[in-house]
């Protein structure tokens, strides 16, 4: 949440002092966040615990800025492929951070901290690490240089989240590409969030029926739980400079409305295969390559839908619905899941898909006819 509420300010500071200017500030409070989960334990103060864990979010924020960063002065027939790029290198983070948790309780034993400070002592690195790449590298700063201040409508002096919501209710392609990143991002979050506990409810009901065999579940899922995971994640973001490049050569509305399908795939594959861990192993993997070409294709197309500083202002509404959206979907997928259980949480998702799904073909056809 703390990146959601994060993304608009961002984007304020950018369109005064430029991309670097942001991004590092926002990689700056985030290694902030990093030491101060480097302290916390050592302090033994929850309160601490909070506000580092807020900044630290400030970097995923950043990440997601990042994005449409490297749309500033791409190329129309290669925006795509640069932003699927800038996706893409989160998936070195997503897949190293797990594997660091042996080595930073190792590395935080030699320098006398507690074993649960040892991890963020790589994010604090990590951090200092991007405002340094920032500082040196994103010169000149790509939004001062394609002049975001100077064509199309300017941005308000103080942007707030209404006007960014009428900057891109305004333009009807900006609209559609929002309302596609914040639907899938929502969806992909309420079943990725309930499928480790879906698993888990599984086979704690098949280790009922097998006397002794409890522990031998518990090892069991938690292998199947961290596979699953790690597939999905693969998913999200291993083949994203691929989705960026097909949504160059195919265009942004074909390749946001194949997203619905794999989307919709996954979810009926969920609820149908529920009991079934290999089907829903393939469905997280098609849910995170759904997320993938919705996140790159949509993020393209509201980059192109608004011209001026509103573009920046309106780049920084998606990131916030898109926080906001993951928030709803990993609080209430839980009310969902005990109410109609993980078929059920699937096929509410699925209505969702369908519903953006409509809303694209509808948009394609109506470009086409044009």
């Amino acid at each position: 949440m703390a990146g959601a509420l994060s993304a608009l300010p961002l984007a304020r500071l950018a369109l005064r002092r430029g991309r670097r200017t942001a991004l590092s500030g926002a990689y700056v409070l985030a290694a902030v966040g990093s030491l101060g989960m480097i302290l916390a334990p050592v302090l033994g103060s929850f309160l601490v615990l909070l506000a580092a864990a807020a900044l630290i979010g400030l970097g995923n924020a950043a990440n997601l800025q990042a994005r449409f960063a490297a749309t500033d002065l791409a190329e129309e027939r290669h925006r795509g492929r640069d932003l699927g790029l800038v996706v893409w290198a989160v998936t070195v983070g997503a897949v190293a951070g797990p594997n660091l948790i042996g080595p930073g309780a190792s590395l935080a034993a030699r320098l006398g901290l507690p074993e649960t400070s040892g991890p963020f002592l790589f994010s604090l690195a990590g951090m200092v690490g991007a405002v340094l790449v920032l500082q040196i590298g994103l010169r000149p700063d790509p939004l001062i240089l394609a002049g975001a201040h100077a064509g199309g409508a300017s941005a308000p002096s103080r942007p707030r989240l209404v006007d960014g919501i009428r900057a891109a209710v305004g333009v009807p392609a900006a609209a559609l590409g929002i309302t596609v990143v914040v639907a899938s991002h929502g969806v992909m979050v309420a079943v990725m969030s309930m499928t480790p506990v879906h698993l888990a409810r599984a086979a704690g009901h098949g280790a009922a029926h097998q006397p002794g065999g409890h522990h031998h579940a518990d090892t069991d899922t938690l292998v199947l739980i961290g596979l699953v995971i790690s597939l999905h994640i693969a998913g999200m973001f291993a083949l994203s400079p691929l989705m960026g490049m097909l949504s160059d050569r195919w265009g942004r509305l074909r390749t946001m409305l194949a997203s619905q399908g794999v989307l919709a795939g996954a979810v009926v594959l969920g609820a149908a295969g529920a009991q079934d861990e290999a089907a829903v192993t393939v469905a997280l993997v098609l849910l995170g390559l759904g997320w993938s070409m919705a996140t790159v294709s949509g993020s393209a197309y509201v980059a192109e839908a608004v011209t001026g500083g509103r573009r920046v202002l309106v780049q920084g509404v998606t990131d916030t619905m898109m926080g906001a959206a993951g928030a709803v979907g990993a609080a209430g997928s839980g009310v969902v899941l005990a109410l109609l259980g993980f078929p059920g949480l699937n096929l509410l998702c699925l209505l969702a898909v369908v519903a953006v799904g409509v809303w694209v073909a509808a948009a394609r056809r109506g470009a086409s006819a044009a």
